[in-house]
């Protein structure tokens, strides 16, 4: 005997198993899982500062004032009422409703009961950091996301509705407005030059824990996003080994005088003790934008490319049916179709050499001069092609907005 069951049972059954199979979704799917899609990628770390760490003595890591008071405290004292939780709201469409559209299935279940919805609401949980006394704010474009209001919640209590002013999907940076003034503010530091072995002091609101502070170091500094698993970002990141949760994306990452060297945005949920942020002269270029245009610009090139290695040569060659020669270099494994690169005439297998006469020995080398041009400006690149060289001249275009 066929036994019916009503739409709402069916809904309890499938949201039991939807709730035990990816319970906590919000706060964990910004972890970035082994196909690194960054997509799922999320909530971020720490990273180490440019200055010298102060004094230490006695055993006692850099005690600067008092007994009690280190570094790391003054650090935070200095920064911590300037970062603030972001709550934000999306609807997303409701697979349980669009599985049940499926007319097989319809047959087992009351054609009378009351449809359900097509969409659900979906909160999830960041950090932000005030950049101006008037509320301006800075945080990552995933943690405010198809959404154009946020909730912002001071660290003295007080919560506040914010407006999205901008997103910049390609570098993960956002901006957001509250109506308030006379607010305490962060100070901005200098990302460039960053060491591994500096200190990285992180400050967030994971899993709801407000003004949480961890430490550690910077690991390693220009991570390409290809490196980080995410080859459409446009990012040289930090990695830093400063433990990072759920919560922590969009807070400052500081140096040891408290200033912002970074964003936290990114953890690998497949390791342990690496996480990335975004270096706060890029995030600061973009928030600037983003507050004046509503939108960022960035030159775009086109093409995929990878530090070679032995190994590395040896298995882009069988990948992707090329004949490199060179065990060392930038190769070309990608060119895009219709892009800058495609028309001046650039092409997988490609080594490049220089960029405007000046050699270029990393991809990240190569991708940082990119950024640091405008478009319509002209590159001359020099790349090896069959073990010959070959001067290409190109029109650097926008991003495409897809």
């Amino acid at each position: 005997m066929m036994i019916k069951l009503s739409l709402k049972q069916l809904a309890v059954y499938i949201s039991l198993l939807v709730i035990g199979g990816g319970a906590g979704l919000l706060g964990s799917r910004y972890f970035m899982p082994q196909n690194r899609s960054f997509q799922e990628l999320r909530n971020v770390t720490v990273v180490p500062s440019e200055t010298a760490v102060p004094n230490m003595g006695r055993g006692q890591i850099g005690v600067a004032v008092g007994d009690n008071i280190n570094f790391i405290a003054a650090a935070v004292q200095r920064t911590g009422p300037a970062v603030v939780r972001i709550n934000a709201t999306r609807k997303v469409a409701n697979p349980i409703s669009d599985a049940l559209k499926n007319p097989l299935l319809r047959r087992f279940f009351g054609e009378d009961e009351q449809p359900i919805p097509q969409e659900r609401i979906e909160r999830g949980t960041g950090s932000g950091f005030i950049l101006s006394e008037d509320g301006r704010l800075i945080t990552n474009a995933h943690v405010v996301a198809d959404t154009d209001t946020v909730q912002v919640t001071l660290k003295d209590g007080r919560t506040l509705e914010g407006k999205v002013m901008g997103v910049d999907s390609v570098t993960d940076v956002a901006v957001v407005k509250i109506p308030a003034d006379k607010l305490p503010t962060v100070k901005l530091g200098n990302s460039q030059g960053l060491v591994p072995g500096q200190w990285a002091i992180a400050i967030g609101n994971p899993l709801g824990l407000d003004n949480t502070v961890t430490i550690g170091i910077i690991s390693a500094t220009d991570r390409t996003s290809t490196q980080v698993g995410v080859p459409d970002k446009r990012v040289s990141f930090i990695q830093t080994d400063a433990a990072i949760n759920p919560g922590n994306s969009g807070g400052p990452l500081l140096n040891a005088q408290g200033e912002v060297i970074g964003i936290n945005t990114a953890i690998r949920a497949d390791a342990k003790g690496l996480g990335f942020a975004i270096p706060i002269d890029i995030a600061a270029r973009i928030a600037n934008e983003l507050f004046t245009k509503g939108h960022a610009e960035h030159p775009f090139l086109g093409i995929e490319m990878v530090d070679l290695s032995p190994t590395k040569k040896q298995q882009i060659n069988q990948e992707n049916n090329l004949n490199l020669k060179q065990d060392t270099g930038i190769a070309i494994k990608q060119v895009l179709e219709r892009s800058p690169a495609k028309q001046a005439g650039l092409s997988p297998g490609d080594i490049v050499q220089k960029i405007n006469g000046r050699q270029v020995l990393t991809a990240a080398q190569l991708q940082k001069l990119v950024d640091s041009s405008s478009i319509g400006d002209i590159l001359e690149i020099e790349v090896n092609r069959d073990g010959k060289n070959q001067n290409l001249k190109v029109h650097l275009g926008g991003y495409p907005q897809d």
